[in-house]
């Protein structure tokens, strides 16, 4: 049994580059990830004042903890990118990143500048929801 999860869209909404919801068929089991940070193994946040950078390290740590919880990209069904700054070009850009990693995967997001987030000198971070057949076991 392989369900898969369905990306809504809307002809009756203004046409976005991502779904207006995700629809997870009965019986799926939902991964709620924590925020993906900008952090390298050190536990340190590189690439200072690089906002996009930040959001490209963001997706590959989101990628390795989604591949420990045995899922990929292409499993998330919501997301939210938390981006610390009050300028729209800056969210944009971060936008941008993290669509072009997800690539046809239009998942639903929500994108939110904020005053600051908790690691020093972090600029962005990345929540996930995703849904995923049961283990067998």
């Amino acid at each position: 049994m392989n369900k898969k999860i369905s990306l809504i869209r809307s002809s009756n909404l203004a046409q976005v580059d991502y779904a207006y919801a995700s629809r997870v068929p009965a019986g799926m089991e939902l991964l709620f990830l924590a925020g993906a940070c900008p952090l390298n193994k050190e536990g340190i946040v590189p690439d200072i004042n690089d906002y996009v950078a930040q959001a490209k390290l963001c997706v590959e740590n989101l990628k390795v903890a989604l591949k420990e919880s045995q899922a990929t990209l292409e499993d998330v069904v919501y997301t939210r990118v938390l981006v610390a700054s009050n300028q729209q070009a800056d969210l944009g850009a971060v936008w941008k990143a993290i669509r072009l990693e997800f690539g046809d995967h239009d998942v639903p997001s929500t994108l939110t500048g904020v005053t600051v987030l908790g690691y020093r000198n972090q600029l962005v971070e990345l929540e996930a929801v995703a849904a995923v057949n049961p283990i067998k076991e």
